[in-house]
């Protein structure tokens, strides 16, 4: 079983040799990562490190939390495991997050225009286990044009 740990405050002209010379010392058994910007191809200020045990995962955090990488104080943690979805490409995007690690909101449009997958993708949600139908909520953002298109049906059925 592989220890994925996250690696954080990385300088932004690090590569991935450089990483992995650092964790050097834990041999053949660590890979590392970086996270890159795509238009730029430049480090985004953090990567992953995958090792084999759970005590060298320890080892790794102990030793290298605090560690000075090119003048910059690098962090390490436990990376949350992966959490795919089916037909979901997660490379070069942000796999896992640190432990403890507050949940950041994804969605909504990326800066700097359209210029990117434009796959019309059906939004999965889950429902919840409640058998009263009138517990579930609508989304806020939605809930004033969901009201107008029930009383649109509602008038529809009602004249046929």
């Amino acid at each position: 079983m592989s220890i994925r740990l996250y690696v954080g405050n990385l300088p932004e002209d690090l590569t991935r040799q450089e990483l992995e010379a650092v964790f050097a010392e834990a041999g053949d058994d660590a890979s590392a990562k970086i996270i890159t910007d795509r238009k730029t191809g430049k480090c985004r200020g953090f990567g992953f490190v995958t090792v084999k045990t759970d005590e060298l995962a320890d080892e790794l955090i102990e030793k290298f939390n605090g560690f000075q990488v090119k003048d910059n104080v690098i962090k390490i943690e436990k990376a949350l495991p992966r959490a795919k979805e089916k037909g979901e490409e997660t490379e070069g995007a942000v796999a896992s997050a640190p432990v403890g690690a507050a949940p950041v909101a994804s969605g909504g449009r990326r800066k700097g225009g359209s210029g990117g997958n434009n796959n019309n993708k059906t939004r999965r949600t889950t429902t919840p286990t409640a058998s009263d139908p009138d517990s579930i909520q609508p989304d806020p953002r939605w809930a004033q044009d969901l009201e107008k298109l029930k009383q649109l049906l509602a008038t529809q059925t009602t004249n046929s």
